[in-house]
């Protein structure tokens, strides 16, 4: 396998100036990310080889050029569609954040959403790469900025009002019903068919009308939603293990698990980073290779090649010792490469 060899790392963090913003930074080759979904936006762009990304209406292929687009409660996959895997620089903004924006620069009313979740658009996926940039170099000012010119230019070319939910039917329902057991019981919920017997149903019928409202079954939206609530507990500074076992897992190696195949990262190196949102002289990027057996990141200093460079695709994103997109640029650096005068 071409990129049997190639190592993989990640970046999940956030700016303290940039509320309702996450940043995910990555380069993956094996991983793949299960059915899940994200109470807010995604804007991915990829900056080397192709990611695919299962949808329900399908599996989109992204490639360098292009954003991919995913509204809030979209049950989504990630996988790598070449041999060598993808980097990328995603966003993941807050409802909030759209809404404001959305409010101030279009005429979409009430909720926001994305008709394509897939568009090739070089210059909005230059933007999102340099939101991620100035937020490394500690720029608030120009990230900020920059989020707002990428998500009003999104919006203004593909976005509309997000459409009305159809009148519930029994099986949507009885779906709602079942979510608000599992959300309640969390740490100890029940079994399909005690569930289902609660409900007034048969198991098959509550996978199935469950499966047709979120896009995912019953088992697999748990688990996505311990991993969010063990995220807002890791926010405000529980340790992993004791959010483990806050949220139903039964130990912190069962955390550690779901969380890194949802997140992209380790509860730990993911709440680090909350911990320590500034570190100007260098930044943590973490190995896959030592996810599962290492607490803490390793650092790596900087190189003339960062993640997504034309050089990456020989070496899998990694020569040295991985920097950040804030690092010295090469001297062969093209202008379009710097964050000049923003523009949409």
């Amino acid at each position: 396998m071409a990129g049997s060899g190639t190592k993989e790392w990640a970046r999940h963090w956030r700016h303290e100036q940039l509320p309702g913003l996450d940043l995910l930074r990555a380069r993956y080759v094996r991983h793949t990310f299960p059915r899940h979904s994200h109470d807010g936006y995604v804007f991915g762009a990829v900056t080397s080889g192709i990611e695919d990304v299962g949808l329900p209406t399908g599996t989109v292929h992204a490639g360098p050029g292009t954003v991919v687009m995913i509204n809030p409660e979209v049950a989504h996959t990630a996988r790598a569609g070449d041999p060598d895997g993808w980097a990328y620089h995603t966003l993941y903004p807050s409802a909030d954040v759209i809404a404001e924006i959305a409010g101030e620069t279009t005429s979409v009313r009430g909720t926001a959403a994305f008709a394509e979740p897939i568009v090739g658009d070089p210059h909005a996926a230059h933007l999102i790469r340099e939101v991620h940039r100035a937020a490394e170099e500690g720029n608030a000012l120009a990230a900020d900025s920059l989020l707002r010119i990428v998500v009003a230019r999104l919006l203004r070319d593909h976005g509309q009002p997000m459409t009305a939910r159809p009148m519930r039917s029994a099986g949507a329902t009885l779906a709602a019903r079942a979510r608000a057991v599992l959300a309640e019981r969390m740490a100890d919920p029940p079994s399909l068919e005690v569930l289902a017997t609660e409900l007034g149903t048969s198991p098959f019928a509550l996978l199935r009308a469950f499966r047709d409202a979120y896009g995912m079954p019953p088992h697999t939206w748990l688990t996505d939603a311990r991993v969010r609530a063990a995220r807002r507990l890791l926010d405000s500074g529980t340790a992993p293990a004791d959010a483990a076992g806050t949220v139903g897992f039964t130990d912190q190696p069962h955390l550690n698990r779901h969380f890194t195949r949802i997140v992209g990262v380790p509860p730990g190196a993911y709440q680090r980073e909350r911990k320590n949102v500034q570190d100007p002289a260098v930044r943590s990027l973490v190995l896959s290779q030592a996810w599962q057996n290492r607490q803490r990141p390793r650092r790596y200093a900087p190189d003339q090649h960062g993640p997504g460079k034309q050089g990456d695709r020989a070496t899998g994103g990694l020569r040295k010792p991985i920097p950040p997109s804030s690092g010295t640029r090469s001297a062969s650096a093209s202008p379009s490469d710097s964050p000049g005068s923003p523009s949409a």
